[in-house]
């Protein structure tokens, strides 16, 4: 690892974490590949999460506030893990706009510094798309 890469793996917020949650990721695909619907990759996600001993809260609800008020809705994110990592599942084509905004808005909403949008819709292969705050 050159100089500037080891300053850029530097800079990465839970470098561990996220290679850990890449792993399980990477593993799943691996056995399912792409076809099927985002409940099917949470649900093998988790048992590969237990498997590996990555902490994570499942459907994990994050509150809302308006003017320091709290709202009745709330953003439901896929998995927290290690409790600072959000990670927000998809299974389609392609990456939509919508769904990074979706992924910026959960950090906003939980104070947390890092997010994953991991798509298993995508073909060849998985895509990981991270987002700091």
């Amino acid at each position: 690892m050159n100089h500037e890469s080891h300053e850029r793996h530097e800079k990465l917020l839970y470098p561990d974490e996220v290679f850990g949650i890449q792993g399980a990721v990477f593993a799943v695909y691996a056995t399912l590949g792409a076809g099927f619907l985002e409940g099917v990759y949470q649900e093998c996600l988790a048992i590969e999460f237990e498997a590996r001993g990555i902490p994570f809260a499942a459907l994990h609800s994050l509150p809302l506030s308006y003017r320091g008020r709290p709202l009745r809705h709330s953003y439901v994110a896929d998995f927290v893990c290690f409790d600072r990592i959000i990670l927000e599942l998809k299974a389609v084509r392609e990456i939509a706009p919508e769904h990074r905004a979706q992924t910026l808005n959960y950090l906003k909403a939980s104070g947390l510094r890092l997010g994953l949008l991991v798509n298993f819709g995508a073909l060849p292969k998985v895509k990981i798309e991270r987002f700091a705050l």
